[in-house]
């Protein structure tokens, strides 16, 4: 055991003080005037965080390296005594790692020393158990709120750049400066452990999402924060988002028939591109599920959505999708909200939910409406796709773009002509006016979708690349310069050969003709000349 000099304060970090930087500002500060024991098992700790992939381990590990080396730079030895100690309270053991800061709190008690922490639950303890402490956790307003105005969406920080953010509204935003100095890797360090100290309080002003390695996403309020860090990103970058707008789903003024189809739909998909307001409208229909007495809940990564605590919000980076499928199913909910579906596990998540009775509105990448189908057909049975995705909602500029609904029907496929060629064909229709777009069928083992609208390139150049084709076909069999093509009034491309090649003309190159019809849908007729 570390000789205990009594006639000195001894103090015990936790480790909080070394994820925000809290005990080296006191050290530095000149509020820690003592001895300094450092539990080993912090560091062992923080090692088998940094080698699980979390960043938390990393952080801890500099700091400690910080602290030591700013003392001995400075010249506080002769004030601060930083020692190491390994020593354990009654009743726990070397190996229990995950309760290192725990092991601190009772040896500070044990030794009546000062535990130093920034956990808020920590000090409560402290405080019913009578053990000295430092606390150092306040809460205060994050730094990086000083960058937002009321028309910010985004505030954009990196090392060695001046910050900058988007000030507008989605699809009307620009870039702009947000400040004229040029951020220093130590400025961003300091953000970074603010952020990481404010989760260790009983009400958090952020909750760490997602912490890996080199990077770790939060959820601060309505502020979604994104960290990246060296060798991942080439320097230390922080991106920080928050809606700008939140809507009822009246807000949206939709049109009747849609607002009715929300009312039956079950299996929803909400696409559109980066910043084109689908978590918004997400969360204005979960309201709207909730007001209207549904059971709601959501799968997030981060829980980013400024929801009602009536609703739950599941966290898909703390569960497995096996958990995530068991509480779903046995807590029964009407509606369940899925943001945002990202991998194969996520889309089986939603498809097995889907199948099991729930209903789903799920939310997706997408640059255009049928993108949106796409990414399920290659997933499921064609058979399955409308039980599973009854209607599709496109946004752009924070508005509904389009919607589709999704049906299945046994016809012979747009294109194709002959009548044995009937098959499943699910219809994608445009809701509000009941016009289909277009067709997914099943062609030999291959999934197919056919636009049934086409932009078509001019006429003379379609002329050209079918009149080319023709003879292409019949070249083998009959001489290039004895054929003659000609284009009646109603469409109909005429082919006139010399009486003497119709018959070959018709055993060998008939068949390609009729394949020519199918691929370019235009009718051809041969006839002698």
């Amino acid at each position: 055991m570390a000789t205990l000099e009594r006639s000195v304060d001894i103090y015990i970090p936790d480790s909080t003080v070394f994820l925000d930087g809290s005990l080296k500002e006191l050290i530095l500060k000149g509020n820690i005037r003592g001895k300094v024991l450092i539990h080993t098992i912090l560091v062992r700790k923080f090692e088998n965080e940094y080698r699980k992939g979390s960043a938390l381990g990393l952080l801890g590990i500099k700091e400690l390296e910080e602290i030591m080396t700013s003392v001995k730079k400075l010249g506080l030895e002769d004030y601060v005594k930083l020692d190491f100690i390994s020593e354990l309270p009654r009743g726990y053991r070397i190996d229990d790692v995950d309760k290192a800061d725990e092991i601190c709190r009772e040896l500070a008690r044990e030794w009546n020393a000062i535990l130093v922490t920034s956990e808020e639950m920590a000090y409560l303890i402290c405080s019913a158990t009578g053990t000295r402490c430092i606390y150092t956790g306040k809460v205060r307003r994050l730094e990086f709120e000083k960058y937002f105005d009321k028309n910010t969406l985004s505030v954009h920080l990196k090392e060695g750049c001046v910050p900058y953010a988007k000030r507008g509204t989605p699809g009307n935003w620009a870039l702009v400066p947000a400040g004229d100095t040029v951020l220093t890797r130590e400025q961003l360090e300091k953000l970074v452990r603010e952020i990481v100290s404010s989760s260790f309080k009983l009400e958090p002003l952020c909750r760490l999402e997602i912490c890996r390695e080199h990077s770790i996403v939060a959820q601060c309020g309505e502020y979604r924060v994104v960290i990246a860090m060296p060798p991942v990103s080439d320097g230390i970058e922080i991106t920080i988002a928050r809606p700008v707008i939140r809507k009822k789903l009246e807000d949206y003024n939709l049109h009747p028939k849609i607002l009715e189809r929300l009312n039956q739909a079950e299996g929803i998909v909400i696409a559109g591109s980066p910043g084109a307001g689908k978590t918004t409208f997400a969360q204005a229909l979960a309201e709207y599920y909730a007001r209207r007495g549904k059971i709601v809940k959501t799968i997030e990564s981060p829980r980013d959505m400024i929801l009602p605590s009536e609703i739950t919000q599941y966290s898909k980076t703390y569960a497995t999708s096996e958990e995530l499928h068991d509480l779903l199913l046995l807590s029964r909910p009407d509606y369940t909200i899925f943001d945002e579906m990202r991998d194969t596990a996520d889309f089986e998540l939603y498809i097995d939910l889907r199948l099991a009775g729930i209903g789903m509105v799920g939310v997706v990448h997408a640059t255009s409406p049928i993108d949106a189908i796409q990414r399920f057909v290659h997933r499921v049975d064609l058979g399955l796709l409308p039980s599973i995705v009854d209607t599709v909602i496109f946004m752009r500029n924070g508005e509904v773009d389009k919607v589709y609904a999704l049906e299945m029907t046994v016809k012979v496929p747009e294109g194709l002509r002959e009548e044995d060629l009937a098959r499943p064909v699910v219809v994608v229709k445009d809701f509000v006016t009941g016009e289909p777009e277009y067709e997914i069928y099943v062609f030999g083992e291959e999934k197919f979708i056919v636009p049934l609208k086409k932009t078509l390139p001019p006429r003379s150049v379609i002329d050209r690349k079918v009149m080319t084709r023709i003879v292409r076909a019949l070249k083998k069999y009959i001489p290039p310069n004895e054929i003659r093509i000609e284009k009646t009034a109603d469409n109909v491309y005429v082919v006139k050969i010399p009486e003497s090649y119709m018959g070959i003309a018709i055993s060998r190159g008939l068949p390609k003709i009729e394949a020519l019809k199918r691929k370019f849908n235009v009718d051809i007729r041969v006839e002698p000349r």
